[in-house]
């Protein structure tokens, strides 16, 4: 399977090491990234992208600048960017379905192709690390660098999230205090297994979430009871590398699927989607429900 990098086709390798030793630029970049301090994101211009989720635009956008999203630990975020048009699009993969999810995310640039136009795609892989049960070097393998520090004998991450200027291609280390809008109902979605999916419409600039249905959430009673090593250790894939919110996120989204088991026509009336639009502040706005 080809791939480009540095601009020349080239056979894809057998492990993330090879295309390191083959291609000595992408360690120096990954070194830059790592380098660099975490930046606070704030809400104005931000699209967040939650984990199983893709949003693709472009430097035309007259309401997002930035794609961002974090809380990566075995997960991965995949930036893909058209070097001709701009049209970029961020995903947070999580190795559920990535054979499905690839062509998902190269059909979603491809959306934006104006085939006048010359241009290369660029790929940059965020996430991963030398967890215990080695899920993030089957997902690096699937997709491509692994991200490890270690501590005390144990693994972490060293960049846990970034963020993407859509208008200046700069991509950065990055964190994030507002992940909405609808950031308990969308982490739900993933939660009770919902697929990739693309939540916003470049044109319209709008996000559209749902609707959505799942299914009741297998014993959410007995795992609202446990305390947070319970949880930790059997809800997290990498139980010693997660963030300090990852107990409290996992209870809220529990808790939020207790409360809503079919979901349909009780957060989305006549099963239509949420709409949302930036406002003249550059804040998440509800506009009406969608078709």
């Amino acid at each position: 399977m080809p791939l480009l990098v540095e601009g020349r086709r080239v056979r894809l390798p057998q492990s993330a090491g090879d295309l390191v030793r083959a291609h000595p630029p992408l360690e120096e970049r990954a070194r830059l990234l790592r380098g660099q301090s975490v930046q606070q994101v704030g809400p104005q211009g931000l699209l967040y992208v939650q984990q199983r989720e893709l949003a693709v635009t472009s430097p035309k956008d007259g309401s997002i600048s930035i794609l961002g999203s974090d809380d990566a630990t075995t997960c991965h975020i995949v930036v893909l960017r058209h070097t001709g048009n701009g049209a970029t699009c961020l995903t947070h993969c999580d190795g559920t379905d990535t054979k499905a999810e690839v062509p998902l995310i190269m059909n979603s640039i491809k959306s934006f192709s104006d085939h006048a136009q010359c241009g290369r795609l660029e790929v940059h892989l965020v996430g991963g690390f030398n967890d215990d049960r080695q899920l993030s070097q089957k997902l690096t393998h699937q997709l491509l660098k692994l991200n490890d520090r270690e501590e005390n004998e144990n693994h972490f991450p060293i960049i846990y999230g970034i963020a993407v200027n859509i208008k200046t291609a700069e991509i950065y280390r990055a964190s994030f205090q507002d992940r909405g809008p609808e950031e308990q109902l969308r982490a739900a979605r993933a939660l009770a297994g919902g697929p990739m999916i693309s939540i916003y419409d470049a044109e319209t600039e709008q996000i559209r979430i749902g609707p959505y249905s799942w299914t009741p959430f297998p014993h959410v009673d007995f795992w609202l009871q446990q305390d947070d090593k319970q949880i930790l250790e059997n809800l997290s894939t990498s139980p010693l590398a997660e963030p300090p919110h990852f107990v409290e996120h996992i209870r809220s989204t529990l808790m939020f699927l207790k409360k809503y088991p079919s979901p349909t026509n009780t957060l989305f009336p006549g099963n239509k989607a949420l709409l949302y639009k930036k406002n003249e502040d550059g804040l998440w706005e509800k506009i009406s429900s969608g078709n």
